[in-house]
């Protein structure tokens, strides 16, 4: 009889072990959904970042100024320059070995207007690339500025900058030293930061270093066109460039590998596994049963007969 109970347990274990698997190793179906991705948080303090430029050579093309021509003169200031360049690098205009000008090249081509000294101006130009690394020299032009209103004004105003472009990050104040010279003060400045906003005012009653300030709240690169007056109407002007950092408004951003950029995977749990399981096993439970009692009720006939030969 012990036989007989352990066989027919045994099939009752092996129901029991596959309702089991049926109801907590539930197969799982998973698919892609196109959501934000979560960006990673910034670094905490006491955390490390490496930063690496990878070196490249300098730029080997030249600028070229193109107007005005050699040897030209003028009776009135400023004047524009315009030439060839380099796409992708800023150019930086010198005049007498001073930094008057500067612009982004974006088409090949450039027009910076700049403010000349009186009598002898001589002009030439330099390319730059995201380095900082220059270009060899271009083409020498020399002009001459004719002041036909300095006896009845006064000193000719200068307005000069050692930087040509300038960087800060969006949100952030990027901040601009100026040299001014000449004139008589006060001085009237109308700054226009290229962002679309209202030109900048503000005054300055002596002559000397002068620094200016923005704050950009977009990724770009804009074109500071800086307008200085002086107490008699003698103007002189400068062009500069100014990097916001990061990429420009519009251009988005990618991340990941690019297959699955932006996606996450969410579980979907099936339950048809399961279910199919507990019906299999309510009916597994009854056989089992029925199956030992009538091996019981055989083994009882077998051992009344044998007590009966006996």
């Amino acid at each position: 009889m012990w036989v007989i109970r352990l066989k027919t347990k045994k099939w009752n274990c092996v129901w029991v072990a596959l309702f089991v698997l049926g109801v907590v190793l539930l197969p799982v179906q998973t698919h892609a959904a196109n959501i934000t991705p979560i960006p990673d948080p910034p670094p905490s303090a006491g955390s490390y970042g490496l930063e690496a430029t990878k070196p490249q050579p300098p730029p080997q093309t030249t600028a070229t100024i193109t107007t005005p021509n050699n040897g030209a003169s003028f009776t009135t200031s400023p004047t524009t320059i315009t030439g060839l360049c380099t796409q992708g690098l800023l150019i930086e205009i010198y005049d007498n070995g001073v930094l008057v000008g500067s612009a982004n090249c974006t088409t090949g081509s450039f027009s910076v207007q700049i403010t000349l000294f009186t009598g002898q101006n001589d002009l030439n130009i330099f390319q730059y690339d995201d380095l900082n690394q220059s270009s060899p020299d271009s083409n020498h032009i020399t002009v001459t500025y004719n002041n036909s209103d300095f006896s009845a004004f006064g000193t000719l105003i200068t307005l000069t900058s050692n930087y040509g472009r300038r960087a800060a990050n969006p949100g952030e104040t990027l901040t601009w030293p100026l040299l001014l010279s000449g004139g008589n003060g006060p001085y009237a400045f109308s700054i226009d930061w290229g962002d679309g906003k209202s030109p900048e005012l503000k005054s300055q009653s002596l002559a000397g270093e002068v620094d200016i300030s923005h704050v950009y709240s977009q990724s770009g690169i804009y074109k500071v066109v800086v307008k200085v007056t002086d107490v008699n109407g003698v103007s002189a002007i400068l062009q500069l460039v100014a990097v916001a950092n990061g990429k420009p408004a519009g251009t988005g951003t990618s991340s990941g590998n690019g297959n699955n950029s932006g996606k996450t995977i969410v579980t979907k749990v099936v339950w048809w596994p399961a279910v199919v399981t507990l019906v299999l096993a309510l009916p597994s439970f009854w056989l089992g049963r029925r199956s030992e009692l009538v091996s019981l009720h055989r083994k009882l006939e077998r051992e009344m007969e044998n007590y009966k030969e006996l």
